[in-house]
């Protein structure tokens, strides 16, 4: 892959439980683990940052596909759920959930949107084989 952009973050402190910064000082606050994990819940957790990034990834892709297919995607927006859980062999995984919105075109045709979308996105190709995506459309 011949990189267009590199994003650059920084964390310290105890991890889950610390400080994260991107280079640019864009994001520049404090995490923390949430309550079911045992945390405060008083900071955002990387689990949230990745449901952020994935949605924002997922709904440019959803505009590129709906430019692709000639459909109407302006009023479209997506939500996105992660999870985290045992993986049953020590370690932790991820679950995503996609709710794709597309209000301007048939359910038929928003699915045809989000199936396009999940082969664009990023976030879809780099976890794709590696952890449950599931895409649903709502209405």
């Amino acid at each position: 892959m011949e990189a267009i952009y590199t994003a650059i973050a920084h964390a310290s402190g105890g991890g889950r439980d610390g400080h994260v910064r991107s280079e640019d000082d864009r994001l520049d606050f404090d995490t923390r683990p949430p309550k079911e994990m045992g945390g405060s819940g008083e900071g955002t957790n990387p689990e949230q940052l990745f449901a952020a990034g994935y949605s924002a990834c997922f709904l440019g892709a959803v505009h590129a596909a709906g430019r692709e297919l000639k459909l109407d995607t302006k009023d479209a927006a997506v939500s996105s759920s992660v999870s985290i859980g045992s993986n049953g062999e020590g370690g932790f995984g991820l679950a995503v959930e996609l709710d794709v919105y597309v209000p301007n075109v048939s359910p038929e045709e928003a699915r045809q949107v989000a199936d396009k979308a999940h082969t664009i996105c990023p976030y879809s190709n780099a976890t794709r084989g590696n952890i449950e995506v599931t895409v649903n459309i709502v209405e």
